[in-house]
């Protein structure tokens, strides 16, 4: 192993060490995500860990990356790195569980919503917006199971940020993704097929 994939290890399985601590003691709410943040926030910051070289960005014709970084043998508490490129559009969409996002380069802009429809009609939704945070370097968003967010990627370059969940992508299989125009929603895809390190 290299020596930056052995930085790299060892400070992932630290700052998973006390998130997972985090998890044991408290309940899901707000305050303690803000808490996961912050450790995510600060592994986010060492740059030198998320490299060009073992995290290529998508081809030119290719919008996104996403590499699986670490995740329980449970499935749980899953990272991933993603690196998009200016262009990608992903639609308002709950997740199912909590997620905490934290710039390393670039810039996302979220758009978070509320749900104001009750339910009622299946494949029906109404949702308004209540914030729009832009997530860069030194900064991040925690979202619980039921938040709805957006993310748009503009700019030149691309984008690399941490995503940490409390389930692996690939278990949640009921997210919704609404459409604003036409007021509908449906389950969720997957999306892109998740990579390794060095992967093209």
């Amino acid at each position: 192993m290299d020596t930056s994939a052995s930085y790299r290890e060892q400070a992932v399985s630290d700052t998973l060490h006390r998130i997972n601590r985090i998890l044991d003691a408290q309940v899901v709410s707000r305050q303690m995500l803000d808490t996961i943040l912050d450790e995510l926030m600060r592994l986010a910051a060492r740059v030198e860990l998320w490299n060009d070289a073992e995290f290529p960005p998508p081809d030119p014709d290719e919008h996104q990356a996403r590499y699986l970084i670490d995740q329980g043998d449970d499935l749980t508490v899953a990272l991933y790195l993603n690196v998009m490129r200016p262009g990608k559009h992903i639609p308002p969409h709950d997740h199912t569980t909590w997620a905490c996002i934290a710039g390393v380069e670039g810039e996302e802009c979220n758009t978070l919503y509320e749900r104001v429809d009750d339910g009622s009609e299946p494949g029906r939704a109404t949702l308004i917006v209540t914030e729009q945070r832009v997530v860069g370097p030194g900064s991040g968003i925690a979202l619980l199971p039921d938040d709805i967010h957006s993310v748009k990627i503009e700019g030149t370059s691309p984008i690399r940020h941490l995503h940490l969940y409390g389930r692996a992508l690939e278990t949640l299989t009921e997210r919704t993704a609404f459409d604003l125009e036409t007021g509908t929603c449906r389950t969720m895809d997957i999306g892109v097929k998740t990579r390794q390190a060095g992967e093209q």
